[in-house]
């Protein structure tokens, strides 16, 4: 029989200096409980598998509450050759991603990848184990094995260092850290929901702007500007003017290729002053890119993809490489320049849209459409991000397994066409307010990552006896001598 704190540790990891409360003292994990390895039964013998005994894999892990039910389980059959773990035990995965923990709430079994902990009930409280056993990650990881994936042996995890307070202590300890986690627990959800929160409220914006209801009041003061009338006339001259262009570039005498026809179909309520039109109509060129895949190679210049385009804009990381001679091919048909608009046209992706920024030259694969607005390009885009344009992307490309958004498709996609200074202030107002959803996003996130260091605060605080009045200072309080508890180690 020993006082708390009279033991001591011969724990060789445990290179900790922070003074113990009276009453506490260090040890290692195998003095204070029975450690179990899991394993998994035969699955050439189905009947070892049925839902009988819940299996913990360490994705169950990492729960708050007991673990009473998972998605795959044993049969009776398949228990009998499993090491089944009673009511309290703590589970750590020790394979792979270290240091998930949980707790048992019913007699179950783990795969391999887990070690088990059940505390001799004369030592430690079980929901104390489990909180203290979430410290243990970057001790696991410091022991893992040197190879592909860590891993960290029943024996290993024998040693680990373990904190051991007065029972009394371990209660107050464990009720309020489970009080403290539950709050944070319940923030951390909270501010989970905050970007579909804002999803939904950009969409909300984007419908408002391309309906005109956004500029509503602006309309009323801005009533005699300018009119869409000439506006049209004055994109369908640049757009015969930038054809010619293109036309004496090339050294070709073709026909003037009239703007495809809008797709009218139930299109939405716009404001008098606007008009609709198709795609075609307001860009000097609507084309893909390059329909022969240059060969990658290790130096050279950038090819981008649809994963490039982003919601918004378009990343430059991680680009293929490709031959000055291909990359001079690839631009004779698709160049892409500042303020093109760019549309993923094949797969799960089809329909998200990027502007093209300031940059150096880039080529672009077959995947990606390319619009040259010649209107407001940033007003484009929004159209182009907004619910019903998405819908009516969706419905454009198809309901087979790989969706294609084809060129001629794009052409006579509706498009509305506000007056010129009101395309200004309709990106004025959304950009702002975009800004705004952006700032509170980030916020939501610095909370998120508060909350993460709370939780590892609110542990350490704990086990440094700091979180709640330590037995001895409850005597202290109470004017009585300290008697610390005895324990058989």
């Amino acid at each position: 029989m020993e006082k708390l704190d009279e033991c001591q540790s011969d724990d060789p990891a445990d290179t900790s200096d922070v003074d113990l409360p009276e009453g506490w003292c260090r040890t290692k994990l195998a003095d204070v409980g029975m450690l179990t390895t899991g394993n998994t039964p035969s699955r050439s013998n189905e009947r070892n598998f049925g839902n009988i005994y819940p299996w913990v894999k360490p994705p169950d892990l990492h729960r708050t509450e007991p673990i009473t039910s998972t998605a795959e389980g044993l049969s009776k059959e398949g228990a009998s050759v499993a090491r089944l773990l009673p009511p309290g035990t703590v589970m750590l995965s020790c394979i792979g991603n270290l240091g998930k923990v949980g707790i048992t709430g019913t007699t179950l079994a783990t795969n391999q990848q887990i070690n088990s902990v059940t505390f001799y009930d004369s030592l430690v409280l079980p929901r104390y184990g489990f909180h203290y056993c979430k410290t243990l990650r970057p001790w696991l990881e410091d022991q893992a094995s040197a190879t592909t994936i860590p891993i960290v042996n029943k024996g290993k995890l024998s040693i680990a260092p373990f904190l051991l307070a007065p029972q009394a202590e371990q209660l107050r300890i464990a009720q309020m850290i489970d009080i403290l986690l539950e709050q944070l627990n319940q923030a951390r959800d909270h501010l989970s929901r905050v970007p579909a929160i804002l999803k939904r409220f950009r969409q909300a914006v984007l419908a408002a702007a391309c309906s005109g209801k956004l500029t509503e009041d602006w309309r009323q003061l801005h009533a005699e500007e300018d009119s869409v009338a000439s506006l049209r006339q004055s994109i369908a001259t640049k757009r015969a003017r930038a054809w010619e262009s293109a036309q004496s570039a090339k050294h070709r005498k073709r026909r003037y290729p009239e703007p495809a026809p809008l797709d009218e179909a139930e299109l939405p309520e716009i404001p008098e002053t606007w008009t609709w039109v198709s795609a075609d109509e307001v860009c000097s060129q609507i084309t893909d890119g390059e329909h022969i895949q240059p060969r990658y190679q290790a130096a050279g210049l950038p090819m981008i993809t649809a994963t490039h385009v982003r919601d918004g804009f378009v990343e430059f990381t991680d680009v293929g490489l490709i031959s000055e001679e291909d990359f001079q091919r690839c631009l004779e048909r698709c160049a892409p320049a500042k303020n093109d608009v760019l549309i993923v046209s094949v797969g799960a992706t089809t329909g998200r849209a990027a502007i093209v920024p300031e940059c150096q030259p880039f080529a672009m694969v077959r995947s990606v459409l390319l619009l040259r607005p010649l209107m407001e390009p940033k007003f484009l885009l929004r159209w182009v991000q907004s619910r019903w344009s998405q819908t009516w992307i969706s419905q454009a490309s198809g309901a087979s397994a790989q969706p294609h958004f084809y060129i001629h498709d794009n052409k006579r996609m509706p498009v509305p066409l506000p007056p010129t200074s009101e395309q200004a202030e309709i990106v004025r107002r959304v950009d702002a307010l975009f800004a705004l959803a952006d700032t509170i996003e980030g916020h939501a996130r610095a909370a998120i990552f508060r909350a993460d260091k709370l939780t590892q605060s609110v542990l350490a605080k704990a086990f440094r006896g700091e979180l709640v009045p330590t037995e001895a200072e409850l005597a202290r309080r109470e004017g009585r001598e300290y008697e610390p508890a005895s324990v058989l180690l």
